[in-house]
C-alpha cells in the first residue's frame, strides 16, 4: 500500500504497487466506486460496468437519494472548511 499525493488540479500518480496489483499501463483507464467510506479502483473494462451499475441492487436508496446525499455531504464540509480557515 502506497501514499500519493493530491495536486493542485486534483490529480494523483498511482503508487507502483497499485499499478502492479491491478495491471495497470499508461493510457488504461480506471473506475472510481464508492462503497460506504471506501473508494475502490477498478481497471475499466466492459465487465466494470456491469459489476458498478450490480451495486445498486443492494442498497434501499436510488442512486439519485444517494448522490443527493453525498453532495449534501461535500457542501457541509465546505462550509465546515470555510469556516476553520478563518
Amino acid at each position: 500500500m502506497g501514499i500519493a499525493k493530491i495536486t493542485r488540479n486534483y490529480q494523483v500518480t498511482l503508487p507502483k504497487d497499485v499499478r502492479e496489483l491491478k495491471d495497470l499501463k499508461e493510457g488504461d483507464k480506471i473506475l472510481f466506486t464508492i462503497e460506504g467510506d471506501q473508494v475502490k479502483v477498478l481497471k475499466f473494462n466492459k465487465d466494470s460496468i456491469k459489476d458498478a451499475a450490480g451495486l445498486w441492487s443492494k442498497t434501499k436508496e436510488s442512486g439519485l437519494a444517494y448522490e443527493r446525499k453525498i453532495r449534501a455531504g461535500w457542501q457541509k464540509r465546505l462550509k465546515r472548511e470555510r469556516h476553520n480557515a478563518y
